[in-house]
């Protein structure tokens, strides 16, 4: 596979189907969420961490159309209802556990850069205009 640009990002491509279907936060976390075994509704709400119930019904609709998640009702009374990941969804366990090791390795990384960057916007006091950050000449030398 070419890295040149264009080419590996072509409309019809299977990696942009791919970052379309993982990109949203909360098929991330509920994808994590059924790598130990099916949960119920509830539990996923639990474990996800501020999801909404609205929000995670649509997620897993989602994830169910394009295959990653079963949805499995058992005849039982109460109703009980468990989804879990299907053969296909079981393919993504180890690029999440990657992403997930990377953003624990370098997430601290990322918050200081992002406050760094947030500092660097604000406004001082008796100006009007917000602080810049200084330019720097890649063509030149750091050393």
């Amino acid at each position: 596979m070419s890295l040149r640009p264009g080419i590996a990002f072509l409309a019809d491509c299977p990696a942009l189907l791919a970052m379309e279907i993982i990109a949203s936060k909360w098929s991330m976390v509920t994808l994590f969420a059924l790598t130990d075994g099916p949960l119920r509704h509830g539990e996923l709400v639990e474990l996800s961490g501020g999801i909404s119930r609205k929000v995670l019904t649509q997620t897993l609709r989602r994830l169910q159309a394009n295959g990653l998640v079963e949805r499995h009702a058992y005849a039982e009374a109460p109703p009980r209802v468990e989804y879990g990941l299907t053969d296909l969804g079981r393919t993504l366990e180890e690029p999440i556990r990657m992403l997930t090791a990377w953003a624990r390795e370098n997430g601290e990384a990322v918050v200081t850069f992002r406050e760094a960057a947030e500092a660097a916007r604000t406004i001082v006091p008796d100006q009007t205009t917000p602080v810049k950050t200084p330019h720097v000449d890649e063509n030149q030398s750091r050393f």
